[in-house]
């Protein structure tokens, strides 16, 4: 008897020694909640929501030159980025037939001229016969007929060289306003047709030191932005430059694409050393709303859950299921009323949950949301205060932790 409780007196201690062993491992290896999560002070700021769109920078009047008469092009005055002033040639068309029109015009009017005057010295002839009798009423009506028909052939003919003088005075295309060529369409030699739409020549910005921004928002934002309201914007062309505007128009016009609808917001702004181009790509954002010294929580808070709560959520139906009195549909039933819920939250998008390290343990907190920036959220109406410190997410190195203890568990 003696050697058996000799060994079993051995194989108790060498138990223990082992469970005591396996005890310390444990927690000698066990994390804190700042080494398992990334942990953030709540603060107290300001706060600003914004709203956002791409949109391109436009001159605030941009004249396009066209021509009313069809010809070559034989003569350019001007090129790209040159400065014009209003009545300033731009360029000429070929005018040959228009001047030999004109010239044919001209001679026209002297024809007719001399008819004129043939007929108003028989008019006055005839009145003298008519006056002494030596002619009838009928002969003295056709010598004023005859007269007046002469008087409207030279106005027609005198309109007829009107016509072809203005036509020929258009074969110099003039800019109709002062301002800056951006874009010149034809060249020397080129043959252009002024037809039922007039063709485009050249592009003029008329003043570069003002200019807008079209920009197209959604239709979820566009309730928010107002006219008069401050507007900031960037370009690619000075990425670390931040501009200023302001909302100018609102226009009613919807535009959907795919199904999405967005309405073009115009921004007016000044560019006083030119150097915001026209066509230009801007990022604008709106500032729709402020709160000035308010708590503040940062967003991945309020996206965080801990892993024993997700699994505390996903074991839930499992164990309430066998306890129905139904068909296994029943869990259905219940998923749909838990997805019913999460609608509800959804629409009524003001409150949310974030955890706060109280010792070794983590409190949730259910908050009320407000403004955001896409960073922090304004929360109020919680226990939450100032300096209180929220799980932001898990900790990186606590993912070579798990494999570890699994292993532990295995073993």
């Amino acid at each position: 008897m003696k050697p058996i409780l000799k060994i079993s007196l051995i194989t108790l201690v060498v138990a223990a020694l082992i469970g005591s062993g396996i005890y310390g491992y444990r927690r000698s290896t066990a994390l804190t909640l700042e080494q398992r999560y990334r942990i953030q002070a709540v603060e107290k700021g300001d706060i600003m929501q914004t709203v956002s769109a791409n949109g391109t920078l436009n001159p605030v009047v941009l004249v396009n030159v066209g021509t009313q008469v069809s010809g070559t092009v034989t003569k350019l005055y001007v090129d790209f980025n040159d400065t014009v002033e209003k009545g300033q040639p731009l360029l000429e068309l070929d005018r040959s037939l228009l001047a030999a029109q004109a010239r044919q015009s001209t001679a026209n009017i002297g024809n007719i001229s001399a008819t004129l005057e043939l007929a108003r010295a028989n008019e006055t002839r005839m009145k003298e016969l008519f006056a002494q009798e030596y002619v009838s009423r009928q002969e003295m009506d056709q010598a004023t007929q005859a007269r007046k028909s002469a008087d409207a052939q030279l106005a027609q003919a005198r309109a007829a060289a009107d016509k072809d003088q203005v036509n020929l005075n258009y074969t110099t295309i003039r800019s109709p306003v002062s301002g800056i060529v951006v874009d010149r369409v034809v060249d020397l030699g080129q043959t252009v047709a002024a037809s039922l739409q007039t063709p485009t020549l050249i592009k003029i910005a008329q003043d570069l030191s003002e200019m807008r921004i079209d920009s197209s928002f959604a239709e979820a934002d566009i309730g928010k932005i107002k006219v008069s309201q401050k507007v900031r914007f960037t370009v690619d062309a000075f990425p670390d430059k931040n501009f200023s505007g302001e909302v100018q128009q609102i226009r009613m016009n919807p535009t959907t694409t795919q199904n999405v609808v967005t309405y073009n917001v115009r921004v007016s702004l000044q560019n006083p050393e030119h150097i915001l181009l026209p066509g230009m790509t801007a990022y604008v954002n709106i500032v729709v709303a402020r709160r000035n010294e308010v708590l503040m929580v940062p967003n991945a808070a309020l996206r965080f859950k801990p892993a024993d709560a997700e699994e505390k959520k996903t074991a839930e139906p499992a164990t309430a299921r066998p306890a129905r009195n139904g068909p296994p549909s029943g869990g259905n039933a219940s998923g749909e009323r838990r997805s019913g819920e999460g609608r509800g939250k959804k629409r009524d998008g003001s409150s949310g949950t974030v955890y706060v390290v109280e010792g070794e343990t983590l409190k949730p907190i259910s908050v009320q949301l407000g403004i955001t920036d896409n960073r922090n959220t304004e929360v109020s109406d919680s226990e939450l205060k100032a300096g209180d410190r929220v799980v932001i997410g898990d900790n990186p190195t606590t993912v070579t932790s798990k494999p570890s203890s699994v292993g532990m568990r295995l073993f």
